[in-house]
């Protein structure tokens, strides 16, 4: 059973038996995987809080031929995106997860979706607003699927905006004019979008919403 051990994006997890759990991660030079983490509901102290989304780190895992399930053995996180947010910043961390994993293909590398997703938890980590760093996301994971399209009458203030994302980096969106017109503008045209290409709504995305509503 080959090991690996690789730059990884932890997408989400959920539960396996009385006490594992399955781990879908997002590695930089082997696309998606699907592994179990033996232990990890019983032993907080074997995986700590490494199994969060959107958590970068070191995954080591073996693979067997044949076998659809990894076995992770270990989680070395070196960024996670809930140091330092607060509030519906930490409602976002799930939508960025549930995108890339919607997105990525499991054993298909692609390091530009890596790169993207790992680029924003250092912006999120760093204090970036996160309302321009949401449009800024769907804008280039839309981009790097090949099927993001400019709203019909899109505003000026929103050509604009696009105009910046796509030669700034996350950190660059501070120095980005966006009001909270345009950025709305923007948030219903990805939806749009997004929906669209993934033929139904995210999860995540109702969450938000529904945040929204009670804060």
């Amino acid at each position: 059973m080959p090991l690996h051990t690789s730059d990884a994006l932890i997408l989400r997890t959920y539960s396996l038996g009385e006490s594992d759990r399955i781990v879908v991660f997002l590695t930089r030079d082997r696309g998606k995987k699907v592994g179990v983490a033996k232990n990890a509901r019983q032993s907080r102290r074997r995986f700590g809080g490494a199994l969060e989304p959107m958590t970068c780190g070191r995954v080591t895992y073996r693979e067997r031929e044949g076998r659809e399930l990894a076995f992770v053995q270990d989680v070395a996180p070196t960024r996670s995106p809930l140091a330092g947010i607060h509030g519906e910043a930490i409602g976002y961390v799930g939508y960025f997860a549930e995108l890339i994993d919607e997105w990525a293909q499991e054993n298909d590398p692609s390091e530009t979706l890596y790169r993207l997703g790992t680029s924003i938890v250092e912006a999120m980590a760093g204090g970036v607003p996160i309302e321009p760093l949401a449009r800024y996301f769907e804008f280039w994971l839309l981009r790097l699927q090949g099927v993001y399209e400019a709203a019909p009458g899109a505003s000026a203030e929103a050509v604009a905006f696009l105009a910046a994302a796509r030669i700034c980096s996350p950190f660059g969106l501070s120095d980005v004019p966006a009001s909270p017109r345009v950025l709305s503008e923007l948030e219903q045209a990805h939806r749009v979008q997004i929906a669209h290409h993934l033929e139904k709504e995210l999860k995540s995305a109702r969450v938000l919403r529904e945040i929204r509503r009670t804060s």
